[in-house]
């Protein structure tokens, strides 16, 4: 059994200036570990499964666009970005609504009320987890859902120990104007398993 995943620590973090030199080679390393932990669901959903170095990425890019330096900043940020963690029994995803036209955009937002709530996983033999959406603030209004979500998939311990033998993983949306489900591949599956302690 693993040990359950590492919150990002402040010493990892790299100063703005060494960020600076090693950002192209860390970001491209970010990049190819995020393909695996990224699942499509149709055309316009797109669920990026996080973990402490996707977090990480994202902590380091935030400090260097707002040029943080001060332990004060740094602090605030891991603890925006350190709950986004997998801890040992679930998945954590950010989900994103894609439309490149802006009016597209707009009127599927409308549709897709609710959504958020509406996407499951599913190990095999095991009953469907729905997710627990946007625990951190409300991401929707009457008239419109956001284009991004935050996402946790809480897993039973007997579904933790079916994947780590091996078995299937299927990810699905099940909303009135939006359905799709696809069958995990292999790569992205051994990818999240390691999410689990």
């Amino acid at each position: 059994m693993t040990a359950a995943m590492p919150k990002i620590q402040r010493q990892s973090l790299l100063s703005l200036e060494d960020y600076a030199r090693s950002r192209k080679e860390f970001r491209s390393r970010v990049m190819a570990h995020k393909k695996s932990r990224t699942v499509h669901l149709g055309d316009s959903i797109t669920l990026n499964f996080e973990d402490e170095l996707t977090l990480r990425y994202q902590v380091q890019e935030m400090l260097r666009v707002e040029r943080i330096f001060e332990d004060s900043g740094i602090e605030e940020e891991l603890s925006a970005y350190n709950p986004l963690v997998p801890d040992g029994r679930n998945f954590k995803a950010t989900m994103m609504l894609e439309y490149v036209d802006p009016e597209e955009r707009r009127a599927w937002l409308s549709k897709l009320i609710g959504v958020e709530d509406r996407v499951w996983l599913q190990v095999e033999g095991c009953e469907r987890v729905w997710a627990i959406a946007d625990e951190d603030l409300e991401r929707e209004t009457e008239q419109k859902t956001s284009a991004v979500h935050f996402l946790r998939f809480e897993l039973a311990e007997e579904m933790a120990r079916a994947l780590r033998r091996g078995a299937g993983l299927r990810i699905g949306v099940d909303h009135a104007q939006y359905q799709a489900s696809v069958e995990i591949s292999p790569e992205v599956r051994n990818a999240l398993v390691v999410d689990l302690a």
